[in-house]
């Protein structure tokens, strides 16, 4: 949520970031109710100190004035339930307009209409050449027995599928090797809730606007998340944090779960685009400083690269335009591994930053000092936190380049050095019967 003071300030600001992320927001709209509720607010303020002047002069009043006092009384009373039932009125407008407001982006994110004005930055590791024909993932794992996607959609409808075997045991081994390198690096690992109530999945942004990706369990008024960062970025929503416990920084390995609305006929072949995955999600929470998200973002991105750069993939990285930026997101990085079936880099992993957008939705908050001679002991100032998030692994689409960059002509596929620890020393994954 963006801070009111700023567009009131400066509302072409916010009617360009609308504009170049691609949301219908009526921002003149909203600073018509804001006036309208500051109107109100004054004539309240005004009102009760009417009030309080003549309820204290009353009783030094003559019998004649009383009642004039009296009389005064009520219908300030009467214009103040007046102005307190419209208060209650335009409020909840207020507070929907005001959550549909994108955040504008850093300046050197790109102008764009959608992913395909995403601008490239660099690309690392070299592309395989095959001496033979290679064959899909879907094809390899088919041929092996790892995968059924078949059985999968009989059980749980399209855009499901199983993993068996070898193919389940890669899978984790991906997560376990991302989950293992992120712990070694100081994140703290977390266990985390799938259910979310409606109140964290809007203060992590992502109600409204993502209501129809989302699995709703109408019944309980809960929702499953589709990333882990809505419950690592939302755990201490509502608290007011030590600037001495900041950065924070969570690692958490959870299935996702995302409708696909709309995408019917997009990527709807093999593992890309599924309706259930597991990811490792890194988040951070830093103080209110853009010299520290940047800081923190680039780590994020960086972890991320050390973990493909580990398991040999090549990659791209992209920085998003603005028509592919989430209202929330001042800038993200994509990740983009190289898929021969695919015949492209494809997005694998996104770091996202937010500054202070979801921290306020959300009231999470840190107390810092005014001094930074920290033995005084003066009063402390309480500031909004900033919030930066990426996926580390998310498996099984990172088993598409997996498969399809490690195959052999027979159709064996060589397991990944660092990932072999986690199949009891396995090297090749060969026909299981």
């Amino acid at each position: 949520m963006i801070d009111i003071k700023q567009i009131r300030e400066n509302p072409e600001k916010f009617k360009k970031a609308a504009k170049d992320k691609n949301y219908d927001v009526d921002i003149d709209h909203l600073l018509y109710i804001d006036t309208a509720l500051l109107d109100n607010k004054n004539k309240l303020q005004d009102i009760s100190t009417k009030k309080n002047r003549i309820g204290k002069s009353i009783p030094t009043l003559s019998r004649d004035d009383k009642e004039s006092a009296l009389a005064q009384l009520s219908e300030l009373k009467r214009l103040e339930i007046e102005f307190q039932e419209l208060t209650k009125k335009l409020q909840p407008e207020f507070k929907e307009l005001m959550q549909q407001i994108p955040q504008p982006t850093d300046d050197d994110v790109p102008i764009g209409k959608d992913d395909t004005e995403n601008v490239e930055i660099r690309r690392e590791g070299e592309i395989r050449q095959f001496d033979f024909e290679p064959k899909d993932h879907v094809q390899l794992g088919l041929a092996l027995g790892i995968i059924d996607i078949e059985r999968g959609v009989k059980l749980a409808g399209t855009r499901n599928y199983i993993l068996k075997g070898d193919g389940a045991l890669l899978h984790w081994a991906v997560l376990r090797f991302a989950m293992d390198f992120m712990v070694d690096k100081g994140y703290v690992p977390m266990s985390v809730p799938l259910l979310m109530k409606d109140q964290t999945m809007t203060g992590t942004g992502f109600f409204p606007g993502s209501e129809d990706q989302t699995y709703r369990m109408e019944k309980d008024q809960l929702n499953l998340a589709g990333t882990a960062e809505v419950p690592l970025t939302a755990y201490r929503m509502g608290e007011i944090v030590s600037a001495e416990e900041l950065p924070l920084k969570y690692v958490a390995l959870s299935s996702c779960f995302r409708r696909e609305a709309g995408a019917a006929g997009k990527d709807t072949y093999g593992l890309y685009r599924i309706h259930q995955f597991d990811k490792v999600e890194q988040v951070v929470i830093c103080e209110n400083s853009i010299e520290e998200s940047n800081k923190f973002h680039d780590e994020i991105l960086a972890n991320a690269e050390a973990v493909m750069r580990a398991l040999e993939l090549p990659y791209r990285i992209a920085n998003v335009c603005t028509g592919d930026l989430g209202r929330g997101q001042v800038k993200k990085f994509d990740i983009e591994a190289w898929m021969p079936s695919r015949g492209n880099y494809c997005e694998t992993h996104s770091a996202s930053k937010f500054y202070e957008f979801q921290a306020r939705r959300m009231n999470l908050r840190y107390r810092s000092q005014k001094s930074e001679d920290r033995r005084q002991k003066e009063k402390s100032k309480i500031k909004f936190c900033h919030t930066l998030n990426n996926t580390v692994i998310a498996s099984p689409r990172i088993l598409i380049p997996i498969l399809e960059l490690y195959q052999h002509a027979d159709g064996s596929i060589t397991i990944p050095k660092p990932l072999r620890q986690y199949m009891n020393g396995k090297e090749i994954i060969n026909k299981q019967s």
